[in-house]
């Protein structure tokens, strides 16, 4: 562990790379405090600018614009009422009164030191469980890898336990697409539409770029459209004031048993920052003396948000870097520049190439530091940001996704997909189905199909012989249960509807 910490900060201390974080902290800061930007879609926006540099850099690059961008979306929660991320959507309850009452100063005062506390917390406790996961990882063979794949395609529809069928079928219509293409054994084209177009020649970035960016943008801009709200302006100019140490020693318990439980949600693939803070705060209801008086404006709420939400993020980078699972839209989209940049993710990628848990430690740790200052500066042009109409920000916004796009190949090819695949995901999402299903399905499944058949082949081409590995039919059975538990509590609660509405 210590030689994983020692190389992070090394790398932290390279001026250039020091560098390269700090642009990555002032984007996210920026990208998330932009009403309608989620964390995906700041992460996306950031792709074209790592284009360059080497791959451990670039994910830590990436890395440290999805930290700031979750810090990012308290600061409009608080000044605003309206979460820039949806993750901070329960910062809201606490923040905002905070602000009407005290000053909206108090209020981002606590949010930034518990963003930058959970932050933190989140980033040494991903160095240890990395490390003894990757280490059981290394001992599994591909049978196993392939169940721990069904695994994180399954634990999404158990979690989107209101819409399970569409958010399941997400996930298959994914592992459909990537089976297109050619085959990557035996060569031969798969769902083929002619004989020079395959989906594998399709790049991933572009297609993530349309589903994350472009997809929210017009789902954003009809929003808007509907609601017909102009931007809010501040009757006065803040400043963040920071809490004193008593203020904060009152929170302390607060803080780690938020952090914690960010962390823990964060490893569930496809939970994510904000299943992290709405159960976070509903916990700390639960815990409080005085449970009545949260949700209006007591510091508890506000850290119990905030350092939930921000250490997801580092909880979501642990089943990326030990098992090759992305644990959110973000990790995904990280996982696919390391895969574009030829880099082989997986359990033996910590033990081959270390450096990669150093750079996204370093970053997360760097970025929880100097984010709280970066925050604390600009909070006031964020009074000019808000006022921008989204008819404005929306096309600045498609502008930069499909310049990142293009920037891949310079293709405007890649630029038609980004469209197709914005519209697709548009669509998709309007008709109620899941577009992080899907790309998850997408990303784990060519991987999980690897596994399987080389675990096929090895096991004497015998299918009964892989799925009766112990290790194997115990995830499997268990990933089986949760499905059928899920299905089961789904039509329980449709049932209990229509009772009451028959009523």
């Amino acid at each position: 562990m210590f030689s994983i910490l020692y190389t992070g900060f090394h790398m932290i201390l390279t001026p250039s790379v020091f560098l390269l974080i700090t642009a990555g902290t002032v984007l996210g800061v920026i990208f998330g405090a932009m009403p309608g930007v989620s964390a995906s879609m700041a992460v996306a926006l950031a792709l074209p600018f790592a284009y360059g540099m080497a791959p451990e850099t670039a994910v830590g690059f990436l890395a440290a614009v999805y930290s700031a961008s979750i810090t990012g979306g308290g600061i409009t929660a608080i000044l605003y009422r309206v979460p820039g991320t949806p993750s901070s959507a329960p910062t809201i309850l606490d923040g905002y009164p905070m602000a009407q009452r005290e000053g909206a100063g108090k209020a981002l005062g606590f949010s930034l030191i518990a963003s930058s506390a959970g932050g933190m917390i989140g980033a040494l406790a991903m160095v240890l469980i990395c490390l003894q996961l990757s280490a059981v990882a290394r001992r599994l063979g591909y049978a196993e890898l392939f169940a721990i794949g069904v695994l994180g395609l399954c634990l999404l529809p158990c979690l989107d336990r209101g819409n399970i069928v569409k958010t399941m079928i997400s996930v298959l219509l994914g592992l459909l697409l990537a089976c297109m293409g050619m085959d990557p054994f035996l060569k031969t084209p798969r769902f083929a539409w002619s004989e020079s177009v395959f989906f594998s020649e399709i790049e991933m970035i572009p297609v993530m770029i349309g589903l994350f960016v472009a997809a929210e943008v017009l789902k954003q801009t009809e929003k808007q459209r509907k609601s017909g709200k102009a931007g809010k302006s501040m009757e006065k100019r803040t400043k963040t004031v920071f809490p004193g140490a008593e203020e904060l020693w009152e929170t302390r318990l607060t803080m780690l048993r938020s952090s914690l439980v960010g962390l823990a949600v964060g490893i569930l693939p496809g939970a994510g920052a904000t299943i992290a803070s709405f159960l976070s705060y509903a916990i700390e209801k639960r815990m409080s003396r005085h449970p009545e008086q949260m949700g209006t404006g007591l510091p508890a709420g506000i850290v119990a948000s905030e350092a939930a939400n921000n250490a997801a993020t580092a909880g979501s980078m642990v089943p990326l870097l030990s098992f090759g699972i992305p644990g959110g839209n973000a990790a995904a989209i990280m996982m696919t520049i390391l895969l574009v940049k030829g880099v082989q993710v997986g359990p033996t990628l910590l033990e081959v190439r270390p450096e990669y848990l150093s750079s996204v430690f370093s970053a997360m740790f760097l970025t929880n530091i100097v984010m709280v200052i970066v925050a604390a500066v600009m909070v006031r042009g964020f009074e000019k940001l808000f006022q921008m109409p989204y008819s404005v920000l929306g096309p600045v916004i498609l502008v930069l996704a499909a310049a990142g796009a293009y920037g891949l190949n310079q293709s405007m090819r890649d630029v038609l997909l980004m469209a197709g695949a914005g519209i697709f995901g548009y669509l998709f999402i309007r008709l109620g189905y899941n577009s992080a299903a899907l790309v998850l399905g997408l990303v784990l499944g060519q991987e999980s199909e690897k596994n399987l058949r080389l675990a096929y082949v090895l096991n004497g081409q015998s299918l009964a012989s892989v799925f009766s590995k112990p290790v194997t039919a115990v995830i499997l059975a268990g990933s089986a249960g949760m499905l059928a538990y899920s299905f089961w509590k789904g039509a329980a609660a449709k049932k209990a509807k229509e009772d009451v509405l028959t009523k």
